[in-house]
């Protein structure tokens, strides 16, 4: 996982539980399964967002797609 990936994450994460909804809220909006979502949030999952995801999330929690991603580049380790 990148730091960008994990960072986009935490990002949904964190607004997801802000405005109070489960991961079956975001599943159903995203037309995706809720496991889908747990693999995303999971440490261990592989899954991910992508930007038709973030586009679609924007709608849901009333925002830009750009506040899903950092303001600066971030470096990968090595």
């Amino acid at each position: 996982m990148t730091k960008i990936e994990q960072y986009v994450i935490d990002k949904v994460r964190s607004e997801r539980i802000k405005q109070n909804f489960s991961q079956m809220d975001i599943a159903h909006h995203l037309n995706v399964s809720s496991g889908f979502i747990s693999s995303i949030e999971s440490t261990k999952g592989s899954a991910k967002y992508n930007l038709n995801h973030i586009n679609k999330l924007s709608s849901l929690f009333n925002c830009s797609p750009k506040d899903f991603l950092p303001l600066n580049y971030l470096k990968d380790g090595e």
